[in-house]
């Protein structure tokens, strides 16, 4: 039986991993923020687990409750997108702080504390990222905070990914498609089911040579 993490699983595309990872016979940990997720999580089958990533304390406690863990595959899930910008308007500074902790600085936090579980399965870790963090593939300002952090979190998974390889880890940085979720908005293009489906089958497919790229859900390698 395959161990799943998945982080920041209370909704979204991260509750969806949860689900069909679960229904797969997986053993599923995933993490929540709050009573209502983690029951939620406990009547799909997953073992809910408490963390808050913009608390560095919390993450090192979490990186001790995995010890002696082998995991398959980490989902890094957690994320926000911030100011619906549509131009050049300047986030206010609290702004910036919790879009930036939030995609970049709890992932570089996460890296180390997964890296012994996963290395000890030769696992993957997967971080849920966006086209919007493609400079090569911007047409558009919009959401210019959300895509700032989006491109340094590509930069994230894509150094992770060299100083991970000799320990045999597999890192990707995934673009999971417009999807219908509270982020993405009800008139967005994909199914969250069919968005993760697209998404774990590249997660399952993906070896040393796809390490460290940028991949949508249809298994497609973007441009950075």
């Amino acid at each position: 039986m395959p161990t799943v993490l998945i982080i920041g699983a209370s909704r979204g595309i991260g509750l969806e991993f949860a689900l069909q990872y679960a229904a797969d016979g997986a053993r599923v940990l995933a993490t929540h923020r709050s009573p209502d997720a983690s029951a939620r999580l406990q009547a799909l089958g997953a073992a809910p687990l408490p963390l808050d990533v913009l608390d560095p304390a919390a993450i090192a406690g979490f990186g001790r409750l995995l010890a002696g863990e082998a995991i398959d595959v980490a989902v890094i899930n957690a994320g926000i997108y911030g100011p619906r910008s549509t131009g050049l308007e300047a986030p206010s500074a609290d702004e910036f702080d919790r879009v930036m902790h939030t995609n970049v600085r709890a992932a570089m936090q996460l890296f180390p504390v997964l890296a012994d579980p996963v290395a000890a399965a030769r696992g993957t870790i997967a971080v849920l990222s966006s086209r919007m963090g493609s400079m090569a593939l911007m047409r558009s300002p919009t959401g210019w905070l959300y895509r700032a952090s989006k491109a340094a979190l590509n930069c994230v998974v894509r150094s992770a990914s060299i100083d991970l390889a000799a320990r045999g880890i597999v890192c990707l940085a995934l673009h999971p498609g417009w999807v219908r979720t509270d982020m993405g908005g009800a008139g967005a293009d994909l199914d969250v089911a069919d968005s993760v489906v697209g998404l774990r089958r590249l997660i399952a497919g993906a070896d040393t040579a796809a390490s460290g790229g940028f991949f949508d859900d249809k298994g497609e390698r973007l441009a950075w």
